[in-house]
């Protein structure tokens, strides 16, 4: 019954007012865990040392294009996302605008309706 009704609510939908937010983010400190050689021979290759770094992309698209650009140096927690809600997308966000995002534990721990 409610997803009949969602179904049918959305020819009334603006595509304009969608606010998909996303992130990826990459580390320092992968390296492969295989590779080529030739038989009996090992795989030499270089792997970071030191200091391994992880950072976060995070950005919102809309029809119009991608909006609300932000890179966070280190993983993207429940503080970082709340601080990227309220200085990055609040202000690009119009009366109206319905954001969509996926189900991330960070995202859904600034939720005030979170368990």
């Amino acid at each position: 019954m409610r997803r009949q009704a969602w179904f049918d609510a959305q020819p009334d939908l603006d595509p304009a007012r969608l606010v998909f937010i996303d992130e990826t983010g990459v580390s320092t400190k992968m390296a492969r865990l295989r590779a080529r050689a030739r038989r009996a021979h090992r795989c030499r290759a270089p792997v970071p040392h030191g200091h391994w770094k992880t950072t976060t992309f995070t950005g919102a698209l809309r029809l119009s294009g991608m909006t609300a650009p932000m890179v966070l140096d280190g993983p993207m927690n429940a503080e970082a996302f709340h601080a990227y809600i309220q200085q990055v997308i609040v202000p690009t966000l119009c009366s109206g605008d319905i954001v969509v995002m996926d189900n991330l534990a960070a995202h859904i721990e600034m939720l005030p309706f979170a368990p």
